[in-house]
């Protein structure tokens, strides 16, 4: 099973992401990740996205779509995978449907996480991160033991500089303005599942579970 998941910044898409590509047995790939792993592999490509992500702009859709092809050709992919932060653009949409075609596949479903501004500004506003080990924290839903310091390895605390209602605003903005037209292609694909993701973790990873239908889970 191919899933694609769909979330503002402090939707949870993340976390779900990873959950159930847990449940199904499939590889998780999140965007994020493959590009800091190219960073750290010092490769031609991987220059190319810390130039990029030195200047703070996106990675060109040309660019991701390399790093993601390459990831599909590993062998933990074989029988399906989790896309996270992949596809942001319709480009990256219709690319990515392509390469599934040329591997006999196709994306089974779009997952896209809903949760209301009010409560993305309180999600995002309250998030802080370790210094050291990057571990995340809210000063309300998972509070630090110590004030200001990390539980796992005793870290500084720090809240990002993007982590500000302003700026939260502005991400969201770009957010919904890049991929509302994305929902409409899922949706007129006929792939698309809205879930309400302003619940408890367990409740939202069940309803997704249900919309990929009972038997898309492997007994552990």
């Amino acid at each position: 099973m191919f899933l694609v998941f769909l979330g503002a910044p402090g939707a949870g898409k993340g976390t779900q992401a990873a959950v159930i590509a847990d449940k199904l047995g499939v590889a998780h790939i999140a965007s994020g990740d493959l590009f800091r792993q190219a960073v750290e592999k010092g490769t031609e490509l991987g220059k190319s996205v810390k130039a990029y992500m030195d200047k703070g702009t996106l990675v060109p859709d040309d660019v991701t779509i390399q790093i993601i092809s390459e990831r599909l050709n590993e062998p933990d992919c074989k029988n399906g995978c989790v896309f996270d932060g992949f596809p942001r653009t319709i480009e990256q949409a219709k690319a990515l449907d392509n390469m599934m075609a040329s591997r006999g596949n196709v994306i089974d479903k779009a997952i896209f996480i809903g949760v209301p501004e009010a409560a993305l500004l309180k999600r995002l506003t309250g998030r802080w991160i370790c210094r050291d080990c990057q571990a995340p924290y809210h000063e309300v839903n998972s509070p630090p033991k110590v004030p200001g310091r990390c539980d796992k390895c005793g870290g500084e605390l720090y809240q990002r500089s993007d982590d500000t209602e302003k700026t939260i605003k502005e991400r969201l903005k770009v957010y919904f303005a890049q991929t509302t037209p994305l929902l409409d292609y899922y949706k007129a694909a006929g792939k698309l599942a809205a879930i309400d993701g302003n619940r408890d973790i367990k409740e939202v990873s069940g309803e997704i579970i249900d919309a990929l239908g009972s038997g898309s889970v492997k007994a552990k």
